[in-house]
């Protein structure tokens, strides 16, 4: 089990990261960042309204589902979402060079770190 900040520094190891943030959806609050020149705060802010509005769409579509992660593709990034699984409220937001990266792995890593999670 790692807590926020531990995460937060296993993620920004993945190949290519730029930026490492853990938010709570339900206020906007970034619990723990780092990053390499990215503003987490605006970051985690605009990415409160990608989950709010993935769980407000799966609420009047009926689905009986939780999030895995959302991809968001970019000409120069990725930028990956992952919600925690003891609170969806809770998510993790990696943002990865495309070049300098390998998506598939960045997933994975990212899917394990947020499952070792502590708060």
């Amino acid at each position: 089990m790692a807590n926020a900040e531990e995460t937060i520094k296993e993620l920004m190891m993945i190949d290519g990261a730029i930026a490492a943030i853990i938010a709570d959806s339900d206020s906007g609050l970034v619990l723990a960042s780092q990053s390499k020149g990215f503003d987490t705060d605006t970051a985690a802010a605009g990415n409160t309204r990608v989950v709010l509005a993935k769980r407000d769409t799966m609420r009047m579509l009926g689905l009986d589902d939780k999030i895995e992660d959302i991809l968001i593709t970019l000409g120069k990034q990725l930028h990956l979402i992952a919600p925690w699984h003891k609170n969806d409220a809770i998510f993790a937001y990696l943002v990865v060079d495309r070049v300098g990266s390998n998506l598939g792995m960045a997933r994975a890593q990212l899917s394990s770190a947020v499952s070792t999670l502590t708060i």
